[in-house]
């Protein structure tokens, strides 16, 4: 699919990744953006920059994104392209708070589900559309410090899957965001982390590789290519890649 021409959404396109891909999309000559978070200042700023509309939207409550898809097909039309993006990254592991595991469930997969029962109907009935869900390659590996993001990620990736299987042949495309270390906001302090072990990237070197692979159409949007080795490694003997991990988490424990 090309960019130009097509209505988009971007959650979580205050900052970080979802404004540079919202920045990318209006260079490619996208028709409209609507941008939306839960920063409003931030948001005002980035809708101005890229001729959009800024709408506060709270990706954990399906009536906030019902309203988010309601204002901008009342603004700009029908929506060709839904990027849900927001996303948080919060430590733990199974000895996290209740509250924790719930919150990075409703944004890291609720989220999805609601933009999706919100935008897939009219997609279908228009004869087609594309969503971008923003996962992680701890989606596909795993993440040694943090169970709730690593789960809610695997989880994430695993919607995103079905809902190409169930929907591709009627006209919906899905791709699923899933990069390593990226220059943030949320990963401010950890530079020298495990999850920089592939170098860390600017948000604008995701979204050039958003835009390549959508033209591809393809699933996984890989801007660390290195990680579909990790994956084929990880399959291939699932034992060895485990001993892997373990010998990581040991050197990363030692430092």
């Amino acid at each position: 699919m090309q960019i130009a021409g097509k209505k988009i959404v971007v959650t979580g396109g205050a900052s970080g990744i979802g404004r540079a891909m919202a920045a990318r999309f209006h260079a490619e000559g996208a028709a409209g953006i609507v941008v939306a978070d839960l920063q409003a200042d931030a948001l005002q700023q980035v809708a101005a920059e890229v001729n959009g509309l800024a709408v506060q939207c709270d990706v954990a409550d399906e009536k906030s994104i019902q309203n988010l898809v309601k204002r901008a097909e009342s603004e700009m039309g029908s929506i060709d392209i839904f990027c849900s993006n927001a996303g948080i990254i919060t430590g733990g592991g199974e000895h996290a708070s209740n509250e924790e595991w719930q919150r990075n469930w409703d944004i890291h997969v609720m989220g999805h589900v609601y933009a999706a029962r919100a935008v897939i109907p009219g997609m279908i009935e228009r004869g087609g559309g594309y969503l971008v869900n923003t996962a992680s390659a701890a989606g596909l590996l795993t993440h040694i410090d943090l169970a709730t993001y690593a789960v809610s990620k695997h989880a994430s990736v695993a919607f995103a899957e079905w809902l190409s299987i169930r929907y591709g042949d009627q006209g919906i495309r899905v791709s699923t965001l899933c990069p390593q270390a990226v220059r943030t906001a949320m990963t401010a302090g950890i530079e020298e982390g495990v999850a920089s072990v592939d170098g860390m990237l600017e948000p604008e070197e995701l979204a050039d590789c958003v835009v390549e692979t959508m033209a591809r159409e393809e699933f996984l949007i890989l801007p660390h290519p290195q990680v579909l080795d990790y994956m084929r490694r990880k399959t291939g003997d699932y034992d060895r890649w485990i001993k892997g991990m373990r010998r990581m988490l040991g050197k990363f424990v030692a430092r």
